[in-house]
Order: structure tokens, then sequence, then C-alpha cells
């Protein structure tokens, strides 16, 4: 296809798509989880409005000493510095995919994409409207009638995807290819959703994505699982704080925080201006929500995962397997819901994760530990049997064992939350690897 047919292409798919029939309203259901986002679902982040300076008092109230007038002007000024760093170059490199000029992926691919879910997979586009006002694209491939032994279909998953990535050619095509019902979406500004991709605003387009899974696509949250993709785990970690019905949440080369990976990047002159922009712009607290979701959750750690790394080898460059910060991700995951187990064996679930290799991996949890797999899921069920029909975290489990036995009921509870796979960030996860949490 000529370079004139594709932006001819391009165009078209523009002008279709604004004229394109609103689907679904984020207050069309009064069954809507949150009346306003971040107020009592436990999320922090905020997009703050631009300070404003301080002004001289009226009446004849007391009035400001200089030094203190002085002092206030700067602080403001280094906030209206940070608020324009937050909206201009800082959105540009977290959201590269909302800038043109920093998009790698042409339009027109999208196009094609998008075509190809359509026409092959019988994909049903629709444009909602989230509470910010903002339209956003998603894509359902819906699988439910199809005949597979396993009944993947039946089961839909929210694809939340990547800073640079779109759901035409993102990771919505693991679990599809895996047969299972899928509905991507793409972040505000991305390809022809509107507005500007912000955390705010993220947060009210995934609101808006699983009330229309399940008030117009009839999915219970029960048969939904939410599938995050490197950033996309911020909107996912929220969706399964919110909604702790959902039936799992699958995090794929994610990370605990953003503060980590931006200080590996930044020059240490600037490191105090950036970790102030981060907490008060851009404050993605993925572990914290992570932690207070009840249900299955399943993390895929990347071996060979140069972003969510911070430390690489000084013979090869390959980053270092126990610097990924997904592996904060399980220690914290693991503290909060086996506390008593993990005290005392950090170290042991430490020493697994720096394994880089299903070598490396099976060595120490086989060989080294002697993990008797039998002996802990017997464990484990025998206790939640004793909690009665509401089996609540955290668990107590742990008080009266032996070292040796907390160790192997650790490694076990590791692995069972934890899958590695050796592949680099930037690439689509194989279908073969994608499954859905374990259930004890």
């Amino acid at each position: 296809m000529c370079s004139k047919m594709k932006a001819c292409l391009v165009i078209k798919d523009g002008c279709l798509f604004r004229n394109w029939p609103v689907e679904y309203r984020w207050d069309e259901s009064k069954g809507s989880k949150s009346s306003s986002v971040g107020v009592g679902n436990g999320s922090s982040t905020t997009i703050s409005k631009a300070p404003s300076l301080p002004t001289a008092s009226k009446h004849g109230g007391p009035r400001l000493s200089q030094t203190s007038v002085l002092h206030s002007m700067k602080q403001s000024s280094s906030k209206l510095a940070r608020y324009a760093i937050a909206h201009s170059l800082g959105r540009w490199l977290l959201y590269p995919g909302s800038v043109c000029l920093l998009n790698k992926i042409p339009l027109s691919l999208l196009v094609s994409g998008r075509t190809r879910l359509m026409e092959d997979f019988q994909g049903k586009r629709a444009k909602l409207v989230a509470r910010d006002g903002n339209k956003i694209d998603t894509m359902f491939v819906d699988r439910r009638r199809r005949k597979d032994p396993l009944q993947r279909g039946m089961q839909l998953v929210i694809c939340c995807e990547g800073n640079g990535s779109f759901y035409e050619v993102g990771c919505l095509f693991t679990p599809l290819k895996a047969g299972y019902s899928v509905l991507g979406w793409n972040h505000p500004g991305f390809a022809r959703s509107t507005g500007k991709p912000y955390p705010k605003n993220d947060i009210n387009a995934m609101e808006v994505v699983l009330q229309y899974a399940i008030h117009r696509l009839n999915f219970s949250l029960p048969d939904i699982a939410i599938y995050g993709y490197s950033l996309g785990s911020y909107t996912a970690t929220w969706a399964a704080m919110s909604y702790p019905e959902l039936g799992a949440l699958i995090l794929d080369a994610s990370f605990d925080g953003l503060l980590p990976l931006a200080m590996k990047l930044i020059d240490k002159r600037w490191r105090k201006l950036v970790m102030k922009t981060v907490m008060e712009h851009f404050n993605l607290n993925v572990v914290e929500q992570l932690c207070k979701y009840p249900g299955p959750v399943l993390l895929i750690r990347r071996t060979l995962d140069e972003i969510t790394s911070t430390q690489f080898s000084k013979e090869n460059n390959i980053p270092i397997a126990k610097t990924n910060r997904a592996n904060q991700l399980l220690l914290q995951l693991l503290k909060t819901r086996y506390p008593e187990i993990i005290s005392g064996t950090e170290e042991v679930v430490q020493h697994w994760l720096s394994a880089d290799s299903h070598v490396l991996e099976s060595i120490v949890y086989n060989y080294l530990y002697k993990v008797d797999e039998d002996w802990c899921l017997g464990k484990l069920q025998s206790y939640k049997a004793s909690l009665g029909p509401k089996a609540d975290f955290p668990w107590m489990i742990g008080k009266g064992l032996s070292g040796r036995q907390k160790q192997q009921l650790a490694l076990f509870l590791a692995r069972k939350h934890l899958k590695n796979v050796m592949t680099t960030h930037g690439r689509t996860l194989p279908p073969e690897h994608f499954q859905l949490p374990w259930k004890l």
C-alpha cells in the first residue's frame, strides 16, 4: 500500500471514530462502585491543580514577615516548576504512546491491527465515555460460544497496555491467542482515545471499561481477570483493589513503584526534583494497591527485563534478576498475606528470586531446600479449612512450625505466585506462558 493510501486510511479512520456512536457511559449504571476517583478506594494518586502564589493579607490581617513571604514564593516556584515538568516532559516520557514524535508505531499499523481484530476475530469496537469526558476506544472479542474443552472463552481478560503499546498490537493478543475472551482499551490520548494520559485519567478509563464489561457485556466479576502489562499494572491493581470480587489478577513485566525505576536513569543533580515530581504527579503505587486485593494473583517476571531491573551485569550487560522490581511485588504480597511464614524466611525467597534461569531456580527449589509440595499444599488446605467460609487474609499460619518448614512454605508460595519467563521487556508474551493464577 502506497503512502498516500495509508494516509487516507488513517484520516478516514479518525473521522470514523469521531462519528462513532457512544456504546456506554460511566454513569449509565446505578451500580457504579465509586462516586469520585481516589475517594474511599485507597488510591493516593491525584493530579493536583497548578499551585497558586501567596497573596497579601486583606482587611488588616496579620502580615507575613519578609522571610516567610520569600520562603513561600520559593516553595510555590518549585511547585510550579514540578507542575510544568509533569505536564510536559514528564508526561511525554512516561506515556510516549501519546506523542507522535516518540511513538514508533505508525497509525496505519494500528488501523491494520484493528481491522484484523474485527475481521479475523469478529471483534466489536466500542466508544466509552469516562467520567472526565474522555472517549475511550475499546475492542472486545467474545469467545463464549467457541467450543473449547477448557472453557477459556467463558473467562474475560481485560488487558491494560503499557506506556507505549495499544490494544491493536499489544498485550491483548496474548490471552486472545490463548483462547480467552478479551477486552482491550487504549489509554486516554493513545491512538483514537481522547484526552491526555495521566494516572487519574487512566483510572477513569479503567472504571468505565469495567462497568462496560459488567453491565453491557454481561460478565460477572468472578469471571473477569485483569491482565496488566508494564505501566498497565497501575490501572490493573487499582481495578483489583476497587473490585475485590474480581476473579484474578495477572501482572506482567511489572514493578512496585515508579520511583526506583526513575532514579536509575536520572543524574544525581536532578534526583531530588524528579523524586518530588514523581511523588506529586505520578505516584504509581502499584504495590500498595496489589496488597489490597484479596483474590488470586500471578506475577510474570521477565528475567531479561531491561526496564524493571535496576542493575546489569558488567560482563555482558544482562539484567540482574535479583534487582528486578517484580521481586518487591512478590515479597510485599506474601508479607501481607502470610506474615508468619515470611517472617524469618525472606532471605530464602530472595535466594530463589536471584536465580535467572529455570535450571538455577530448580536447583534452589528442589535440591537446596527440597520443597515437599504435597506437604505444603496439605498444610495450607488444612489451615484454610480451619478458618471456615471466611478465609480472609492475613493468614497466621506458621506459628509453631520449624524454620525448615517455614522455608518450604515460603518457597512453595513464592513459586505459586511468580512465574519466570526468559524474555525482554518489549516483546509480546507468548500465549503458552499466559495462565490464570493458582487458587488454593
